[in-house]
């Protein structure tokens, strides 16, 4: 009997304990799904503007979309980019739902709205961002680009839809 609740107490014990043991992940790596209220004005803004690859997308099926819990019975159709030609490259999947618009969240400040915020993409040339979005003509945010040490720099500006996106890497001088 005394061994019965020595052991019970230590599974227990293992038990309580498994919690707070990080979890395997396959990849370090997030990927990121946006849907955009005009997907070609957005799919631009992130080629020509932040220099994002497009990559082969993919299709869910109403029927799939619903299943796995993330549509009412509306396909999504998916345009994946990727921050770089590594193997293991973060993905920004960007997509639409015409027959069913959603409505912007307030993006005044990333405090506004409670969930995810803002998008980080780390450049190795904060010049070559900096020029890309001066030729077209997006507005940076506050007193961005600002230091953040040495030649490292932060940029930070709003995509086609309002959504927050910040740039952070180092310029040449």
């Amino acid at each position: 009997m005394k061994k019965n609740i020595i052991s019970l107490l230590f599974v227990s014990m293992c038990m309580l304990s498994l919690p707070g043991r990080p979890a395997k992940f396959a990849k370090g790596i997030v990927d990121i799904g946006m849907v955009a209220e005009d997907l070609e004005r957005t799919v631009k803004f992130y080629t020509d503007v932040v220099g994002l690859k497009e990559v082969k997308g993919f299709e869910a099926s109403a029927e799939k979309a619903t299943q796995f819990g993330l549509t009412d019975n509306q396909p999504a159709k998916v345009r994946v980019f990727v921050l770089g030609d590594a193997p293991g490259s973060a993905r920004l999947k960007i997509m639409t739902f015409p027959k069913r618009p959603g409505t912007k969240p307030d993006q005044k400040f990333i405090h506004s709205t409670i969930g995810i915020s803002y998008l980080t993409l780390r450049v190795s040339d904060m010049d070559d961002a900096l020029a890309r979005l001066k030729k077209a003509k997006v507005k940076t945010l506050g007193k961005t680009p600002a230091s953040l040490g040495g030649k490292m720099r932060i940029t930070v500006f709003h995509d086609p839809d309002g959504n927050f996106v910040e740039l952070i890497g180092p310029v040449s001088e």
